[in-house]
């Protein structure tokens, strides 16, 4: 662990666990598959874990829905497929940027947690990042590159961003994670402003509001 820092990402085979995500998933594959006229991937859907001054952190985005645990990290939230729909959780996804959390079946990620090199202060800066992290609407392709924004979207960004080298990155043989090139071309699009401004440290509310965080700063 490179000073008390560490970032390990995990590829997570789509719908492990939930046989209506992973038959919703081959379905949708095998239609891009078709029309890009490919062989067919395997989808992965990425978490991370950050270990910072022996101190633990899991950083996913997920349905709102999914968890009922008060203390799971929430620190943005976006809409889903209709912006419109976001004021209802059935219809919202959160960042969670949880401290000490969990990665649900994190046993069933291909190759095990992959670590990516890292410094103390790269991996601070994926924890300041996670609030800010542009919350686009989920399911949808608003930035006009030809790929969706969803979970794999924030980790992308968030490693993008962070200054992370993305080469260490690319899903295991064989798969395709939907949603990365997106995080990407936002990273590229966009110079995240930390240095202390307060909108670094900022949640966004379901309505697209924000609420300003107690949180500090980790960089």
């Amino acid at each position: 662990m490179t000073g008390q820092a560490a970032v390990e990402l995990y590829w997570l085979p789509l719908g492990v666990g939930d046989h209506v995500v992973k038959h919703a998933g081959r379905t949708y594959e095998a239609l891009v598959a078709a029309r890009e006229r490919r062989d067919r991937c395997d989808l992965y859907h990425a978490a991370l874990e950050v270990h910072l001054d022996e101190t633990r952190y899991v950083i996913e985005s997920a349905p709102a829905w999914d968890r009922a645990a008060p203390d799971r990290g929430v620190v943005a939230e976006g809409p889903d497929f209709l912006a419109l729909l976001g004021r209802s959780k059935w219809f919202r996804y959160e960042v969670r940027r949880w401290q000490g959390g969990v990665i649900p079946d994190a046993a069933a990620a291909v190759d095990g947690p992959r670590r990516i090199p890292t410094d103390r202060h790269r991996a601070g800066r994926i924890l300041d990042l996670a609030p800010i992290f542009p919350t686009h609407t989920w399911g949808r392709d608003e930035l006009h590159v030809g790929d969706m924004w969803n979970s794999n979207s924030l980790i992308a960004w968030l490693l993008a961003s962070s200054g992370h080298e993305m080469a260490a990155t690319s899903p295991p043989s064989h798969g395709r994670a939907p949603g990365w090139a997106a995080g990407l071309t936002a990273a590229l699009r966009t110079e995240p402003q930390m240095g202390g401004a307060p909108a670094a440290r900022r949640r966004r509310a379901g309505d697209g509001s924000t609420t300003a965080s107690d949180q500090p700063p980790f960089s």
